[in-house]
Order: C-alpha cells, then structure tokens, then sequence
C-alpha cells in the first residue's frame, strides 16, 4: 500500500519533480498535496486525513480521505474517485459520516458500503448525529426576507434588482439575498428521518456564522438532551456593527432554546465537558474589536457560574480541545513567530483564575490544527515556511513529535531549501522585533540580492510559520529574492498589549516597524539596496500604499493585492462595519482622526517615485474594488509605471487554480521588470 500511496502522489503531482527539478515554482507549488486532518477514529488506532490535489488545466481539484494508523506506517486510501469528500466523523454501529459532492453518506471504516442519507434536504449542510445516535442536527437556507425585484414584482421575474432599506446588504463576497442559514434538529431512528424542526424558525440570524462558520459552530452534549450553537442575534445595522455573538442552548425534550452567559464579543467554538456537566467556548470580551485577546471560558451548568480559564495568561488562544478526561484543555496559541501546543488545567472546586498554562511543543514550525487524542498522543497538523502542512503526533508528556503523513516528502527531499533565520531588531521606540529573513537555496554571502519586503494582512494576523500557497515565502527565495517578514506591531505571539497596538494607529508605528526591520537586513553586504520592493495584501496592501509615500527612496517597486488606499472611501464601501470603526477609531464624520488624514494613503500619492503593481479581487467586499481602481488610476495621472490585475471572480484570496497562476507569473514578471 505505501508503494501505491507513492505511485498515486507522483502520478497526480509531482510531474515536475520528475524533471528533475531543484527550484520550487510556482507550478510545482501548486501541484504539492494538501493535506487536512479529518479526525482520529472511533478506537483511536487510526487518523482520517484528506488529500487535495489541484488540477490547473481543469481549474478543479480532487480530494480523497486516507487513513493512517496513530503509530505510523503505510496510509490506505478509503475513498476513491474524482469528487471531493471530507467532513467525516464517526456516526453509529460503526460506521462513519462523510460529504461527497453537497450529499450525506455513511461508510464502513475501509470505506465501503457507501449508503445515502435520505429524507434529508438537499441543501442540508454541516450534518452531526447525537451520541445516542438518535438526533441529527444540520444547517439550511432559510427565505426570510424580500430582497430582490420579483420578491416585491412578481409579474416582472426577469429582473435582477436588488433592493435594501439596512446593512448588512453585503458579507465578505456574497450580497445578502434574504435568506438565512438555521439550524433544524430532527429524530432518526432506525435510519428514518423524522420531521425536521427549525429551532430557530421565525429569526433574521445566522448559524453557522457567515462568513467562515462552519459545524464548529454547533456541538451535541455527550447526553444527547441538549445541543448549543452559535449566532448573532442581530440584523440589518445591528448586525454590521457589532461582534457580539451568543451560545444558544436548544433542549430536546421541551424544544426551548435559552442564551447562556458570555461576553459582549465575540462567543465561538463551544465544546461540552466529557461528562456534560460544563461547556468551554472561546471568548472576546470587547464589542466590536474582533482581534481582541481570545480566552477560553467555561460555564457549570450546576452552579450556574462561568469562568475564564486564561484571563490572567498574557496571549490569545487559537483553538482548544477538552482533554479525554476533561481534566486539561490543549490548545493552540502563537508565541514568539510560531504557533504551539499548549496545555492548561481545567480549574475544579473553587475554580481559580489563574491558569496552569504549559507550552508542550517547541520549534521553528506552526501546530495550526489540533486533530485529536489517542492514549498519550494528540494528533496535530503542522507546516513551516519550507514545508505544506502534514500530520504529526504529539507525546503529551515531553511533547517530541512524529510525522505520521508524508505526501510531500519526495517533493522536497528534491528542492534545494531556502534557510529561514530568526533575528530581532531594535524598533525606533526601543522595543524588540522578531523579523524573520529567509535566504535563497544555496545562498551566498558574498553575492547581492534583490530583496523584498513581506507585510502581513489583518491587521492583527500572526506571520508565524505558515505555508501559503499564494504569498509563499519558499517560493520567493528560490526565484532569487532574500524575504524580510516582520513581526510589526498588531501581532498575536508577543503578548496582548503589542497585538492591540495596532488600532488607531494602522500609519504610525506599524510602519516604522517595517521601515527599521528592512533598514536593519539591509546593513547585511549581501542586500542590493538598489534593487528593494515591498509587497503585500489587505492590511499589507494599505502598508504598500503607504510605505510608497514614506520610503525616501528605499524601495524601487511595489505590489499592492486589495489593499486599503483612502480610508476615507473604504470606510464607506466595506461590510463589517464593526472592524472598520474599531480599527479606524470611529467614522471619518466624528471629529479629527489621523486614521482619515495622516495616515491616508490616497493624500500621498504626490510623493510616489517608483512602479506599482495592483491585484484586485471583483467579489472583494472587504477592501471592495474602488480602492485598487483608485489606486490605479493615481499611479497612472501621475506618471507612475504601474500595472493592474483585476481578476472578476475571486474575492480577498484566490482561490481558482488557474487564476492562482496568473497572479503568480505576474507577479516574478513585475519584480523581474522593475528590479533589474
């Protein structure tokens, strides 16, 4: 099986690699195997885990699921065939749940035996069985609301209009349409599906939570008596405004639905307690500011009381899991330019404040996924700079860690590496900055190179160990350019105060941060300073904009993907309302704000020197299409070389294949051209 596994990944992939290839490319990058964890099997003997290959000239991608034992060795495939597969589970008498293709199916665990679900909708989506295996619980659209013209105009049904008299008319990449997502609860017993049960019949609000929710959103108690999900009991202008999401207790004897206690931000993520006598969720306690520092909290269902297990512990948590014991929680968190696994005690008794925290892995890597536990292992996912993400197990207790999948490891045992180095830098206001640099393969010290500088999106995001298929920093290096990526301001990974320093102050210090991290690399012999670009998207693309008017001539080319050119516009055209005015310091009506004045790109554009190049996003509502049109149009009135890449269909990412390698060409094509 493991030569067959190997077979089916050269066959499908590494076409390239057979060439004899030594670089990655931006071909090759996109031909690497993405591997996502689907779970740890009922015995905890086994780990599911899913396959994506994407296929350029289709523009598709298959997926199918493996499995691969806790202990390693060779994975067997279980599913087979073109068709993406994936959100698998355990369901009953031993069987486990799967999507393929928008159905439901059950399977044995060597996946045969496929059998549909019937009598379910055909839109169902995010499908959970109760323990007792005598509930299903799922999401479906539900018609709500009047928007379009033949809602109001029957007799007129060719037309497309769309009519709004509230925000939220628009999310992320999608204009509302009047409908929204609920959960039904139904009985299924003896594979007969019941009536099915809107138990939020009658509201204007969403769960799973738009518009990156997903079954996370939605748990079963391990009783099967009760079931909690998440939504934001908000709408229209409410809702576009405010982060303040709440966990919703649904009974299945009495059908009532309760709120339980959280916080006025951000309530996400619930999971029961093993015994079902508690639930622990992810918490935010400010409205409005969705970067703000992310605890775990608890409510005892007996005493009635909620705690926050992290409160005093200086970072914010990524992701938790009960222990199988309900003793510990395990979570993820960056610190320090990565994310690890970390463990805390679940407080007992009196419940004390402070947390028992312990970082249990320690590495240049990110854990990003926790999977699940198997005796005294945790399935993990991790991945760093140089290498996609696979499967790794964990041993809790010294917290050394295996690979458990390889369907990468051919692919780079042929590349030459870029070396990624980790150096501190003294910011101007006299604090230490983590700046990773990262060296082409086979650097050499005494050559120049070109080099760029990389600026993170969020603005809060982490620029931790990630392996980004479209910003990836591999593939920079190996076309020959040395990677400057700081770790500016408004980072999670350096504590709470240096994550929120960002808000307010998107032109100030953050800034500064990038111009003395590529000042600081640029003292090294081996740095062109006549050949520097700086690059980036969201947040990075407004760092772009801006860096272009204040970089005194450090930087001879630019490239912009959907960034923020003038705040002032773009507060008035993007959807999350809530983001905007915290991030902003309020509306550009409400009195003097350097967010709409100093720290404007669009008042800058006299002082541009060098080309620009801007990627634009036609579905893109969170920095919508006027900004890089803006842009554009600035860069060419003023006789700036500079180039626009507007591409109708995707949204703030690229997702299609073919697009991703358009973006990618062009993108060398314009360094090649402008940094001669």
């Amino acid at each position: 099986m493991r030569k067959l596994f190997s077979l089916l990944c050269v066959s499908l992939s590494f076409t390239y690699f057979t060439q004899a290839q030594t670089m990655m490319t931006p071909e090759l990058l996109w031909q690497l195997g993405r591997v996502g964890a689907e779970g740890v099997s009922a015995d905890g003997q086994s780990v599911y885990f899913g396959i994506a290959y994407p296929n350029v000239d289709s523009n598709k991608s298959i997926r199918n699921i493996w499995k691969v034992s806790i202990n390693g060795g060779s994975p067997e495939i279980v599913t087979k065939g073109w068709g993406s597969k994936g959100s698998m589970r355990p369901f009953a008498n031993g069987r486990y749940l799967f999507n393929y293709r928008g159905g439901w199916y059950t399977m044995k665990a060597d996946g045969s035996d496929w059998q549909h679900i019937n009598g379910l909708p055909e839109d169902a989506d995010n499908l959970q069985l109760s323990p007792d295996g005598n509930w299903l619980s799922f999401t479906k659209e539900v018609k709500m609301e009047r928007i379009s013209g033949s809602d109001f105009y029957p007799q007129w049904n060719k037309s497309n209009v769309q009519i709004y008299t509230t925000l939220n008319n628009r999310h992320w990449d999608e204009w509302e349409d009047g409908a929204y997502s609920h959960v039904f609860v139904v009985s299924y017993k003896e594979g007969v599906i019941g009536q099915p049960r809107d138990i939020m019949e009658g509201q204007l609000f969403d769960c799973p939570q738009k518009p990156h929710g997903g079954a996370e959103d939605m748990v079963w108690n391990p009783n099967s008596k009760s079931f909690v999900y998440v939504t934001k009991r908000k709408h229209g202008l409410d809702y576009a405004v405010s982060t303040n999401t709440e966990l919703m207790l649904y009974d299945v004897a009495s059908g009532s639905v309760t709120a339980l206690p959280g916080s006025d931000g951000y309530d996400m993520a619930p999971a029961f307690a093993p015994d079902g006598n508690s639930i622990a969720w992810l918490s935010m306690a400010r409205e409005g500011f969705e970067a703000d520092k992310n605890d775990i909290r608890i409510y005892d269902f007996m005493s009635k009381r909620q705690y926050n297990v992290t409160a005093t512990w200086d970072g914010t948590v990524s992701s938790f899991k009960y222990s199988k014991d309900g003793l510990k929680f395990y979570f993820t968190a960056y610190t320090d330019g990565t994310e690890q696994l970390f463990s805390a005690i679940v407080p007992m008794g009196e419940r004390p404040a402070a947390p028992n925290v312990t970082q249990l892995t320690k590495g240049v890597f990110d854990v990003s996924e926790i999977v699940g536990e198997s005796g005294d292992k945790m399935v993990v996912s991790r991945s760093d700079m140089n290498h996609a993400a696979e499967l790794y197990t964990v041993e809790l207790k010294s917290g050394v860690m295996t690979q458990l999948t390889h369907v990468n490891d051919q692919v780079y045992a042929g590349l030459a590496m870029p070396k990624v180095e980790k150096r501190y830098y003294t910011t101007t206001d006299g604090k230490k900055m983590l700046v990773w640099v990262v060296l082409p393969p086979n650097f050499d010290a005494k050559k120049k190179y070109p080099t760029l500088l990389y600026c993170q999106g969020g603005p809060q995001s982490a620029l931790s160990q990630f392996y980004s298929f479209r910003w990836n920093f591999q593939l920079m290096a190996s076309e020959g350019y040395i990677v400057v990526a700081p770790n500016r301001r408004g980072m999670p990974g350096h504590g709470v105060k240096w994550n929120e320093a960002i808000s307010g102050d998107w032109g100030g210090q953050p800034i500064r941060d990038y111009l003395t991290a590529i000042d600081s690399v640029s003292k090294e012999p081996y740095v062109d300073v006549k050949r520097r670009a700086a690059v980036g998207a969201s947040y990075g693309g407004y760092s772009v904009y801006m860096l272009a008017g204040v970089h005194n001539g450090r930087f001879s080319s630019f490239i912009a993907h959907d960034g923020v050119f003038d705040t002032r516009s773009w507060y008035g055209t993007t959807e999350e309302i809530w983001f905007s005015s915290w991030d902003m310091n309020g509306p550009y009506w409400k009195g003097a704000n350097k967010s709409f004045t100093a720290f404007n790109p669009s008042t800058m554009v006299e002082k541009w020197t060098a080309p620009i190049l801007i990627y634009q996003g036609g579905k893109d509502f969170r920095t919508p299409i006027e900004q890089s049109l803006q842009a554009f149009q600035a860069a060419q009135l003023h006789g700036i070389k500079s180039k626009l890449v507007y591409m109708p269909t995707e949204n703030h990412w690229v997702l299609s294949a073919q697009n991703a390698m358009v973006w990618q060409h062009e993108f060398y094509k314009w360094l090649q051209e402008t940094l001669k």
